[in-house]
């Protein structure tokens, strides 16, 4: 059966669209679970990078800040770059390389990453972000001996049982230079009885180291002014200790000077500052370029978060395509086991199966109810056909069975010919049918004039409808010809005729009649009989069919003239249709193959 369907019901389209739709949501799952993941993993990586860069920075300026040259910096670059996964070169301002955490000969990066300057960068107090001074790490001279830290330490501890018995914690912190420092001193010296219980200048009195270190300052400093202005002014240092390092400050005009200076004493604050990178100097290791590279590549480990997104994504993903493919396949499989149980059935029941939907399953199902119905007819029409065959030989046989036993009684002689008619007409009905089936039927074509072939076929049954009282009429339009085996068709067009005679009733008419149409010639045979049921049209031209179901002998022929018909003009190209209206009459038309007049016709 074919039909043509739309395509929001085409079984291909929903298969096509549910696929489509797997897909898309795989895929989107997927690109959504990668951007989640990969935008993190950058975010991450990109500030693990930054973290690596400035602790790497931050040590390394220490250790510059704490030795005085950079010849036992390998073990320090080694272990960092372990630690980081990185590739670490220092090399001097002119880009020759002392220290390298990667073979050699290894290409340096284009360019270097910072500059190692312990005097220029403090990377100490505040990890991470770059600022222009000196590491509090550089101490330099002002660096305490055993003695004088154990001596501060104690000085230290003392301060802090003070403020603990006034009810103020506080924590002990040493400093780059072996200075014992307190931490949080400066909230617990708020209140003004603790200010003179506990501070009493013990512990912030500069020790010998850092008395000698102030003098060397002081000179270095009172010398830059000298070389800048013509009235130098007088200045006095003192040293400062907090938690951050030791913390010179320089007193002008009696005043203190701390942070950031005003332009009128820039010089002397520049002066200061000059003088004290000049005194560290000799105790940092000299300027080098850092250079940072990948290393090895790091390895990706998706974290167990990820995992965690990963796994569930895959399961949701999943469990989605198993239901939309469940609920897709058990609509596509519930028509297919309900055929598959109906074909499954005895024949005899000829079960239908119901159809649901309209597409290529739903045809399927009409397609299978259809040859169902089918089969059902047929299995009819050969029950119908045992039955026929029996009902049409019954009587041939009891009359030959007759003339049998009235021969053996001796009552007649027998007769070989006459016992041979009674079966003849059936025979060779039969015989024309099974010829026409297999193919064999011998057509002998000619020329034929419909209006000789209308008027032989009249003449042939005009006294048969004159016993039944009907009459019968030829009309011709025309003088149509046909290409046909004329016996052939005399014995449709007789048989057309022969069965209007048996269902039209006295001062009936029956009407045959031809004319040319196009390229074919029409032939009517239409009667004012008793006609045919609408519902039993459709099987007229079945083999031993009958509008009466008694099967007279009477009302009926043998059942095998309209099939005989059929399979005629289905020979000779055409083709037979039936049209009737019960109680009004039948209409047969045989539409044959034409042609043109022959030149001696």
């Amino acid at each position: 059966m074919s039909r043509d369907l739309p395509l929001r019901k085409s079984l291909l389209v929903r298969l096509m669209v549910t696929s489509v739709l797997i897909a898309v949501c795989s895929v989107a799952a997927t690109a959504w679970l990668a951007v989640q993941t990969t935008t993190r993993a950058i975010q991450e990586e990109q500030g693990q990078v930054l973290a690596d860069d400035t602790e790497i920075l931050r040590e390394l300026s220490g250790y510059a800040a704490t030795h005085a040259d950079w010849s036992g910096v390998g073990s320090t670059l080694h272990t960092l770059s372990v630690r980081t996964g990185r590739r670490i070169a220092l090399t001097t301002p002119e880009r020759v390389p002392f220290a390298d955490s990667a073979s050699r000969p290894t290409p340096l990066p284009p360019r270097a990453s910072a500059v190692v300057d312990p005097l220029r960068t403090d990377t100490y107090s505040e990890p991470g972000a770059q600022l222009s001074g000196i590491d509090p790490r550089a101490v330099g001279p002002y660096r305490l001996t055993s003695q004088e830290r154990a001596r501060v330490h104690a000085l230290a501890l003392v301060r802090q049982k003070c403020f603990r018995r006034a009810g103020f914690e506080t924590t002990v912190k040493t400093l780059p230079s072996g200075r014992s420092v307190l931490m949080g001193e400066e909230a617990a010296s708020g209140d003004g009885y603790v200010a003179s219980e506990c501070t009493d200048g013990k512990l912030n009195t500069p020790m010998p180291a850092e008395h000698r270190a102030l003098a060397v300052l002081t000179d270095l400093t009172q010398a830059c002014l000298a070389r800048t202005e013509a009235h130098p002014p007088q200045v006095f240092l003192s040293v400062g200790f907090s938690v951050k390092g030791v913390e010179p400050d320089y007193i002008q005009g009696g005043k203190t000077r701390t942070g950031h200076p005003t332009a009128a004493d820039a010089s002397t604050n520049n002066c200061f500052i000059d003088s004290r990178r000049q005194q560290l100097d000799p105790y940092v290791a000299p300027v080098a370029d850092l250079f940072l590279g990948n290393g090895t590549l790091p390895r990706f480990d998706m974290s167990s978060g990820n995992k965690a997104k990963v796994v569930g994504v895959t399961g949701l993903v999943l469990v989605l395509t198993v239901a939309v493919t469940a609920v897709v396949a058990t609509r596509l499989v519930r028509p297919l086991r309900a055929l598959t149980h109906a074909a499954q059935q005895p024949p005899e029941q000829h079960v239908r199966v119901p159809v649901t939907t309209r597409d290529e399953t739903g045809i399927l199902a009409e397609a299978f109810n259809a040859l169902t119905e089918r089969r059902e007819r047929l299995e009819a029409q050969r029950k119908a056909l045992v039955n026929d065959v029996a009902h049409e030989l019954r009587t041939p046989l009891t009359n030959i069975r007759g003339w049998l036993e009235v021969t053996r009684d001796g009552v007649v002689e027998p007769d070989p010919e006459l016992l041979a008619l009674v079966l003849q007409r059936v025979i060779d009905d039969l015989q024309d049918l099974a010829a026409a089936d297999a193919g064999t039927l011998r057509l002998h074509h000619e020329p034929v004039r419909a209006d000789d072939l209308l008027a032989q076929v009249a003449a042939a049954h005009r006294v048969a409808a004159d016993s039944g009282g009907a009459h019968l009429v030829t009309t011709v339009d025309g003088c149509p010809w046909l290409d046909a085996d004329p016996v052939r068709m005399r014995q449709a067009v007789g048989n057309l005729v022969s069965n209007a005679i048996r269902h039209t009733p006295a001062d009936g008419t029956i009407t045959l009649s031809a004319r040319a149409d196009g390229d074919r010639v029409v032939i009517e045979v239409a009667d004012t009989g008793t006609g045919i049921a609408a519902q039993d049209l459709p099987y007229v031209f079945d083999r031993f069919w009958r509008a009466e179901k008694s099967r007279s002998r009477r009302t009926g022929g043998s059942g095998l003239g309209l099939p005989i018909v059929r399979q005629l003009a289905a020979a000779h190209g055409g083709s037979v249709t039936a049209e009737s209206e019960k109680g009004v009459g039948s209409v047969f038309t045989l539409v044959l193959p034409g042609m043109a007049a022959p030149a001696d016709g």
